[in-house]
């Protein structure tokens, strides 16, 4: 067999294949045996502007964690956790956000798109939080009933949010990631789809498309300045 692999020392220098041949490679091989072992195939690094190359196969993707810590994650206190039914979601709503969640930052999406765009990584973990309601409060009610001269209390506690969804955060979510990835020199969707056929987890370009919406209404409606923040 033959192995074709990338070599390369670091970002700064020029990379090139190097071929070594192999011999006795058995059938019987796990995949994991046979890593370093590929018939007549090309082992480059996922190479893009937002990850720079280690060494040889090696790539740098911590970019994708600063667009995570950029504001993929809920931070409003949200106190003692509610009860479980106190806001139903929708079947529909929780199977996409469960489709998004599954997104495993690996990097396939950027290094098959010619743009190097991360809008496909960005979108799922986007969507995965705008689908789902978040930092609800509650309130607490007491009712009094009265039979005869007996009298009972019944408390109920309901969520409470000014933001029709509790999406307290999405606005602010949506701006401050999409900066943050337009700062890793990812560049922008052209519609090629090859980052959703590159996806091991089958994440498809709806939720490009979805973001593209939560990203319009924010800059219209969000009053708080994200772009140009340091």
């Amino acid at each position: 067999m033959t192995l074709k692999i990338w070599r390369q020392k670091d970002a700064k220098t020029r990379g090139q294949f190097e071929t070594v041949k192999i011999n006795d490679v058995s059938p019987d091989m796990s995949f994991l045996e046979m890593l370093d072992i590929v018939n007549e195939e090309q082992m480059k690094p996922w190479r893009a502007a937002a990850f720079p190359v280690i060494r040889d196969c090696a790539v740098d993707r911590t970019a994708f964690d600063r667009i995570i810590q950029a504001g993929g994650f809920v931070s409003v206190n949200t106190g003692a956790a509610p009860e479980a039914s106190t806001i139903p979601v929708p079947k529909a709503d929780a199977d996409r956000a469960f489709d998004a969640a599954a997104c495993i930052g690996c990097g396939a999406c950027v290094a098959a798109c010619k743009n190097a765009s991360a809008m496909l990584f960005v979108s799922a973990k986007v969507s995965h939080l705008s689908f789902l309601p978040q930092a609800v409060s509650q309130k607490r009610l007491v009712l009094t009933s009265r039979v005869g001269e007996s009298e009972r209390q019944f408390e109920f506690f309901y969520a409470s949010s000014a933001n029709g969804r509790h999406r307290v955060e999405a606005k602010k979510r949506v701006l401050a990631m999409v900066a943050q990835m337009d700062k890793e020199d990812c560049a922008t969707c052209t519609n090629l789809y090859e980052c959703q056929a590159a996806c091991p987890k089958g994440i498809t370009v709806d939720y490009i498309a979805k973001m593209n919406r939560e990203y319009l209404g924010a800059t219209v409606t969000y009053a708080e300045k994200v772009y140009g923040k340091d």
